[in-house]
Formats: C-alpha cells, structure tokens, sequence
C-alpha cells in the first residue's frame, strides 16, 4: 500500500498536464468546433426566451410528468417538435476563470481518486507498467465513459459524445503516465 502523502506530485502534477492537455484540445485544434452549433433566427429566439423569463437551469421540452407520457396531447407535442434539453446559464459573460479553476479542481479531484485506488491495489516500486493499467483505467473512467450518459439521456449527439470519450481516454493516458513515471520506489 502506497499512502496519499507519498502520492501528492503524481496527484497535482497529473492535473496541471490534464489541465493544459485540455487547453490544447479545445483552444489549438479545431475538432470540437463543431460540437455547437448557432440557432436559427437567433435574434428572435432570444427575445422570446428573455421575455419568459428563464432561470439558470436545465429545461426539457415539451415538459411532462411521467403519468402524463402517453396522454394523447403529450404524444402530439412530441411529434410536432421540438424536442429536446436546454441548459441555461447566468445572464453575462461566460466566466472563463471560474470554470477553468473548477476544471483544475476537478481534475485534483480525480488525481486524488486515482491516487486512493492506484495506492491501495498497487505496491511501492511495482512496475511502471502495473501502475500504468490501475492509473489509467481509473482516470478514464472518471474522465472518459461518464459522457456516454449525455448521447443516452440528454440527447448530446453521438459524434460530440465520442470525442469527449477519446479526450477522456487521452486525460487518462497522461494520468496513467505521470502516476507510472512518479511511483514510489
């Protein structure tokens, strides 16, 4: 058993790659551009959204509650569309600064967890390699299949889904390296 306090560079060093991996994906190259895309009438759509007056939150539309899904009138709105989920934010500014800290602390956090798992299944000068497989398969589960739940539930398409699986699984490559290349000897 490796203990955390012998884990804490792997740990934070982890992150900071994950961290400026992530800044590289998204910001140098171009293949998340086109996970989003514009709405039409943009403009109009805007001010009708505006004028009932949304909240920060997550909307489903057409809404129903679970008895009312097979009610004639429910099923007709289904068919006529749209539908779909929106998620709203504060009005302002994206908080650029706020998010990425949050990102950095998510990404400690999973460091930590892989460090809790990868220390206790795995003994002090144990293989890079040995490491490598516990590390990784951690990481990615933490970075990787958990968007899968998007494509299912919240109707994310299945191309944007599969690159924030493949960004997964690289964040769990560098995480599995850093921790193989900085285990305890």
């Amino acid at each position: 058993m490796v203990s955390l306090s012998a884990l804490w560079l792997p740990i934070v060093l982890s992150a900071v790659i994950v961290f400026v991996a992530s800044a590289i994906m998204h910001m140098l190259l171009t293949y998340h551009r086109s996970d989003c895309h514009q709405l039409p009438d943009e403009d109009k759509l805007l001010a009708v959204l505006r004028a009932a007056g949304l909240k920060r939150g997550f909307y489903m539309f057409p809404y129903c509650l679970p008895k009312e899904m097979k009610s004639p009138a429910t099923i007709e709105k289904f068919k006529q569309g749209p539908v779909g989920t929106l998620t709203v934010f504060p009005s302002g500014p994206p908080a650029m600064p706020k998010f990425l800290g949050m990102w950095f602390a998510y990404c400690l956090i999973i460091g930590f967890f892989v460090a809790c798992l990868t220390g206790r299944t795995v003994a002090p000068g144990a293989p890079y390699l040995a490491v490598f497989r516990v590390a990784g398969t951690a990481a990615f589960l933490a970075y990787g299949l958990g968007h899968l739940s998007n494509g299912i539930w919240k109707g994310e398409p299945w191309g944007m889904t599969l690159k924030e699986v493949i960004d997964g699984l690289v964040y769990g490559l560098l995480t599995a390296g850093t921790f193989g290349w900085l285990w305890p000897r």
